[in-house]
C-alpha cells in the first residue's frame, strides 16, 4: 500500500499537470496548517520569513535543523501536501543542496524549493545550476514524486534583469527543476514572457504590494501555482499589533468586535 506521504506527492504532482492554477497558502505552525486545510486550500507551504518569525528572528537566520522541524510540525498537522522554501539550501555547495533535500523527505514534505542567493549575493551562474541538479538528483532517488522548484532571486536582490532571469530559470529547468520561481517580477507582462519561455510550470509569488495580481489574471499569464510567501503571516502580525496598540494606547478593546470567536477557531483544531 502507498504511504500517506506518497499518496500526498501524487496528488501534489497531479496539482501541477491539471487546469486551472492552483494557490498553495504558506502556514507556519501546526494551528495555521489547520485552519488553512479547512479553508479548502489544496497544498501548503512554508515561509522561510514567516518560520524565522515565529522563532523571534528574521528572515535567513535559521538553521537547516530548525527550518526541517518547522516543516514537520505543519506536514503532521494536515492530510494536505506540504512544500517547504528551504532558502539556499543551508548552505553553499551542491553537497549543502542535496542534503537539505534529503532531510525534507525525512521530515514528510513532497517538495521544496533552491534559490540562487547565498544571503550575501547571487550565485555565478553555473554554480547555481550545480546546485539545483545536486538537489534535483536526490530528489529523483526518493520512492515517490518530490516536486523540487528552483527560485531565480533577481528581482528581489537588486538584479532586475528580466533577460538573466529568464536565461537561469530556463537552466534550471534543463537541469531537472520540476517547477521554476522567480519573486518579484515588476507585472504581468514579465510573468507572461517568463511562463510563455518555460517548458515546466511556474510558481508566482503573491504577497509583495503593488506587484500581486488576481488569480485569474495570473492564470491568464500561464502561471499554474500561486504561493503567497510571508503575506498571511504579516495579515495576522497586523492584526495582532493594530490590537495591542489599541489596548496599549486608547484602552478600549473595540478589535474584539472582529476577531473569531474562540468556537469558530476550535472547530479547525485537533482534540
Amino acid at each position: 500500500m502507498p504511504t500517506a506521504q506518497s499518496r500526498k506527492a501524487r496528488t501534489f504532482a497531479d496539482l501541477h499537470a491539471a487546469a486551472p492554477s492552483f494557490v498553495i497558502a504558506n502556514a507556519w505552525d501546526a494551528g495555521t496548517a489547520r485552519i488553512l486545510t479547512g479553508l479548502g486550500f489544496p497544498a501548503l507551504a512554508s515561509s522561510s520569513g514567516a518560520a524565522a518569525g515565529s522563532l523571534g528572528r528574521r528572515d535567513g537566520r535559521i538553521s537547516r535543523d530548525e527550518a526541517l522541524a518547522h516543516a514537520r510540525a505543519i506536514v503532521e498537522a494536515t492530510d494536505l501536501p506540504v512544500s517547504a522554501d528551504l532558502e539556499n539550501g543551508y548552505g553553499d555547495t551542491p553537497a549543502d543542496c542535496a542534503l537539505t533535500i534529503c532531510g525534507a523527505i525525512s521530515a514528510g514534505l513532497v517538495g521544496g524549493s533552491i534559490e540562487d542567493f547565498s544571503g550575501r549575493s547571487l550565485y555565478p551562474e553555473d554554480i547555481a545550476i550545480d546546485r539545483v541538479a545536486a538537489a534535483v538528483a536526490v530528489a529523483r532517488a526518493a520512492p515517490f514524486p518530490f516536486v523540487l522548484t528552483a527560485r531565480c532571486e533577481n528581482f528581489i536582490r537588486g538584479n532586475p534583469d528580466l533577460d538573466d532571469t529568464i536565461g537561469r530559470l530556463k537552466a534550471y529547468e534543463a537541469a531537472g527543476a520540476d517547477v521554476l520561481m522567480a519573486p518579484g517580477l515588476p507585472d504581468l507582462d514579465a510573468v507572461r514572457k517568463v511562463c510563455k519561455a518555460l517548458g515546466k510550470p511556474f510558481n508566482f509569488m503573491g504577497g509583495m504590494p503593488g506587484k500581486s495580481f488576481s488569480v485569474a489574471e495570473l492564470q491568464a499569464a500561464g502561471v499554474k501555482r500561486i504561493s503567497l510567501a510571508t503575506s498571511l503571516y504579516r495579515a495576522a502580525m497586523t492584526g495582532l499589533v493594530d490590537a495591542a496598540r489599541e489596548v496599549r494606547e486608547s484602552g478600549t478593546f473595540g478589535y474584539l468586535d472582529g476577531t473569531l470567536k474562540t468556537a469558530e477557531l476550535n472547530a479547525w483544531m485537533k482534540d
